[in-house]
């Protein structure tokens, strides 16, 4: 007797996981573009070709999906902050300067890489869903502390202010990935390398004439 053929696949829905990954991927989009404020619920149900009951019961409602947004970006950034600082801790006793270059480009990386990051936290800056003010303390604070706490060890003491450096960083790094000049980014980075050792009392970084874009 002949094996019977395998069945087909039944059409339906897509998997649960695989409709709420669609609504947060059309949310992240919609948020860094758009802001809070400016985005609503049927929109992003569009966007992820979903009716609107299909998100609420996924995602519950707007305030819910901003949030896991917003936590996702912030284990992405805390991710690679926690690998960058454990390589900044490894190569600063011998040689501060190059671990905080190297510190800086890892930074500078990941947002290009991931330019919705960048966007999602300069919208919150521009006073875009003022209600989740504890956003900041949760999230960015922590890292920026971290961040100033591990560079302040290895710069000569009271050569600079740290944490406002680091703040710099992040504002112009955000700044620059939002800007729509990105085929300057050897330049930027190299600008971004000198202003950081100046900053932190490190000398200057090697000039490179091919970034000069």
């Amino acid at each position: 007797m002949p094996d019977s053929p395998p069945a087909s696949p039944a059409s339906g829905p897509p998997p649960a996981d695989a409709s709420r990954e669609r609504i947060i991927a059309a949310a992240t989009s919609l948020f860094a573009d758009h802001g809070y404020d400016g985005t609503s619920t049927r929109r992003i149900a569009a966007e992820a070709g979903l009716n609107m009951a299909t998100v609420a019961y996924h995602v519950g409602g707007k305030p819910d999906l901003y949030r896991e947004v917003m936590l996702r970006a912030h284990l992405a950034e805390q991710r690679v902050l926690t690998d960058a600082l454990a390589d900044f801790r490894e190569a600063a006793p011998t040689d501060p300067a190059a671990a905080v270059t190297a510190l800086v480009d890892r930074y500078l990386d990941f947002c290009l890489d991931q330019p919705h990051i960048p966007a999602l936290w300069m919208r919150r800056w521009l006073s875009d869903a003022a209600e989740f003010a504890d956003l900041e303390a949760a999230y960015a604070r922590p890292l920026v502390e971290s961040v100033r706490d591990t560079v302040r060890e290895a710069v000569p003491a009271g050569s600079a202010d740290v944490e406002m450096t680091v703040w710099t960083v992040l504002w112009s790094t955000h700044g620059f990935c939002r800007s729509g000049i990105r085929d300057r980014v050897p330049r930027f980075r190299a600008h971004l390398r000198a202003l950081v050792l100046r900053d932190l009392g490190l000398g200057t970084a090697e000039p490179h004439g091919q970034e000069r874009g």
